[in-house]
């Protein structure tokens, strides 16, 4: 095994032993102390639900309606004349709302096209380089109560538009 699988094996228990050194030199109850932050976390879990169930409920009505399909066809001209694969357009309009099922997504694209692909390539860079950003959105502020906005909707999706038209781009620069 070499140094770093060894430090990386190792990080974890250093780094719980290290916690429990400090708080036993700092005379901390590290028990009650663990268990307000889980139950602080529990309280954080339930205000964000709703906000999940309700996105995740969006994201599945989305799919299941064709919605997504019936967009996929209609962009996928436009794609083709910028030189965006039209097979990773549906990844493009998932992942800003799903992780989860536009990771399936880039599964399905190396599934049928190949990694190695230009749909395959294209498909990991975009992965990589955008966000989950109703997701992140809905997490954040509905933890800390936000409810207006503002400009981060409009600022996060101009960002995941760069990601995305930028991952064919930069695919097709270096990669080809």
């Amino acid at each position: 095994m070499n140094a770093i699988n060894m430090l990386s094996v190792g990080v974890v228990p250093i780094f719980v032993a290290v916690i429990l050194l400090m708080g036993i030199t700092k005379k901390v109850s590290l028990f009650d102390e663990f268990t307000a932050g889980a139950s602080e976390g529990l309280g954080t879990c339930i205000k964000v639900l709703p906000s999940l169930v309700a996105l995740m409920t969006a994201v599945s009505m989305l799919r299941a309606s064709g919605l997504v399909e019936l967009l996929v066809e209609g962009i996928a001209p436009a794609a083709n004349l910028l030189g965006f694969p039209p097979e990773t357009v549906p990844l493009a309009l998932l992942r800003p709302m799903s992780g989860s099922g536009s990771f399936a997504m880039l599964e399905s694209i190396y599934a049928t096209y190949g990694a190695d692909s230009l749909a395959g390539q294209v498909a990991s860079v975009l992965q990589s380089s955008t966000e989950t950003t109703f997701y992140t959105i809905t997490v954040y502020y509905g933890t800390i109560g936000v409810k207006h906005t503002r400009h981060t909707l409009a600022a996060s999706a101009g960002g995941d538009l760069t990601g995305i038209v930028l991952s064919a781009l930069m695919v097709k620069l270096l990669l080809k």
